[in-house]
């Protein structure tokens, strides 16, 4: 479940994106209370996620989908400008966020040992 919250919080990061544009720097009511709407339940699904999934691996997952996607809607949408180079760094940012998903999780007791001597290096 924790995946289909990042999934959908990082789509509506494209959308409150998009909300952004029209609040008009939160100058126009109503897109504004729409966005601020769609930001809280976009964070809330995030952090209803980052219970069972690593913080950092999450937190790249969500602003990954968020980046490729207002990318993505720039350019099919508002006419922004395609080249060969940003198409390359978009391809990236989707390997990464693939690349996130599929790995295996470290082994319990080699995060506990780097765990315990950063807490002993601060302490």
């Amino acid at each position: 479940m924790a995946w289909i919250y990042i999934i959908i919080a990082g789509l509506l990061e494209i959308v409150w994106v998009i909300g952004l544009k029209y609040s008009h720097g939160f100058t126009k009511l109503i897109p504004s209370i729409i966005t601020i709407l769609i930001i809280l339940f976009s964070f809330y699904l995030l952090s209803k996620a980052l219970h069972s999934i690593p913080l950092g691996t999450g937190y790249a997952i969500f602003t990954g989908i968020g980046t490729v996607g207002t990318v993505l809607v720039g350019i099919l949408f508002w006419e922004e400008s395609i080249n060969p180079q940003k198409l390359f760094f978009v391809t990236l940012i989707l390997f990464g966020i693939i690349g996130l998903k599929i790995i295996p999780e470290e082994p319990k007791e080699l995060m506990d040992m780097i765990r315990n001597r950063f807490h002993k290096v601060r302490g």
